[in-house]
């Protein structure tokens, strides 16, 4: 009666290995509960007949204990009627209909050599010691009933089984973000921890349960990024620029428009101000974008990449306010190239962010030698890269002293 959609599928629908990564706080641990209840008691949609055998497996086996068992949201907590008994010397849940749940800590990998189950509820997957070796002994014990079945909950890692496992045909993948069990939570819980940890990478895998990967060949890394992070630049700046690169067409199933705003302070400081991209069906509008983002920072010029549209561009910009100043700039070079010596000021420390760009951010760490995973156009990117390096790369023009309190 209290369950959320993402609590409580149809099983029918449902894989034989459900991974549900979540946020702290998201529910995790309670859906883990009330499937093991719901699983040695039949009840649909969770299960079609009653599982007599269940492995609960965590990272040691307090967090078993501690957690998943009787823990606030644990299985002794949720159990109603039929409450299991917990046998601790025996590691072990046992129920009045003869169902038994043993305990098991990814510590020890070999301790699932032997035992056989019909279910396992795996907890905290991401934090297992020997997690790809425990998770490999588990199947082989998932031999017994009619349909074995197994449930994940974590909070996502990009460790090597997650990774794995998202990919999988054989899964079912539950996203679950914290805010959306706020009803449950401390008052006050979700404004703290969004006010100290939103949009930072920390706050995205532990709140909004996403799965943040570094690409390896990445010219950016997510540390690289999270150095990077400032709440703003605490002096004047002296010049601020709108980068543009525009999609070769204005379809709408054209690239997006790259757009970033960046400035220099006195000290030879680059700043990230704002990330504008968007995906515009005609020219105008990203235009209007620009010009717009041109008067609100106080910019010296629009510089927009001309590779694709030559002067198509400028005059597009003109048609929505002439007096602006557009820099048209030309790519001689491929954009790793031109990238490089961007990332190289990112390691220098000359380049801030005055605040978080989630997608501009994964766009740089998944932009390797060929581009951006998946074939896709690294429009932030690119954008980004005009932007510094007419700040720091390029001349420096004349200087105007802003002040934006």
């Amino acid at each position: 009666m209290h369950a959320r959609l993402a609590q409580y599928p149809v099983a029918a629908r449902l894989r034989d290995i459900w991974l549900v990564m979540g946020g702290r706080g998201s529910g995790k641990t309670r859906l883990g509960a009330e499937w093991v209840n719901a699983l040695v008691r039949g009840f649909p949609p969770f299960a079609a007949h009653r599982y007599g055998r269940i492995a609960l497996v965590g990272e040691t086996l307090g967090d078993v204990r501690e957690v998943m068992i009787e823990g606030p949201s644990g299985i002794l907590a949720v159990s109603r009627g039929n409450r299991p008994r917990f046998e601790p010397s025996r590691r072990r849940l046992v129920w009045d209909n003869g169902a038994v749940a043993q305990v098991f800590s990814s510590e020890d990998p070999e301790s699932l050599r032997g035992p056989q189950f019909e279910a396992a509820w795996c907890d905290e997957v991401a934090k297992w010691k020997d997690a790809e070796a425990c998770f490999d002994m588990l199947q082989f014990g998932l031999r017994l009933g009619r349909r074995p079945m197994q449930l994940l909950t974590t909070t996502p890692k990009p460790v090597a089984l997650i990774r794995k496992l998202v990919v999988r045909p054989d899964v079912t993948l539950t996203r679950m973000r914290t805010e959306e069990n706020a009803a449950n939570l401390a008052a006050g819980f979700l404004k703290a921890v969004e006010r100290n940890y939103g949009g930072t990478r920390l706050g995205r895998q532990e709140l909004d349960g996403e799965l943040i990967e570094d690409r390896d060949d990445a010219l950016w890394t997510r540390e690289m990024i999270e150095v990077a992070a400032r709440e703003g630049p605490a002096e004047a700046l002296m010049r601020v620029v709108v980068a543009v690169d525009p999609p070769a067409t204005g379809r709408r199933t054209s690239d997006a428009c790259g757009m970033v705003v960046a400035g220099m302070a006195g000290d030879g400081t680059a700043w990230v101000l704002h990330d504008g991209t968007l995906r515009a069906a005609k020219p105008e509008m990203w235009a209007r974008q620009a010009v717009a983002l041109y008067h609100r920072f106080e910019a010296d010029a629009i510089v927009a990449e001309v590779n694709q549209g030559g002067d198509m561009v400028a005059s597009v910009i003109a048609t929505v306010d002439p007096a602006v100043a557009v820099k048209p700039v030309r790519a001689n070079r491929g954009k790793w190239v031109r990238a490089e010596p961007v990332a190289a000021l990112y390691t220098q420390g000359r380049v801030r962010h005055a605040g978080r760009f989630p997608q501009l951010e994964d766009e740089m760490c998944d932009f390797g030698p060929d581009g951006l995973s998946g074939g896709r156009s690294p429009d932030r990117v690119d954008a980004l890269v005009w932007a510094i390096t007419e700040l720091l790369l390029g001349r420096k023009g004349t200087p105007r002293i802003r002040d934006f309190s």
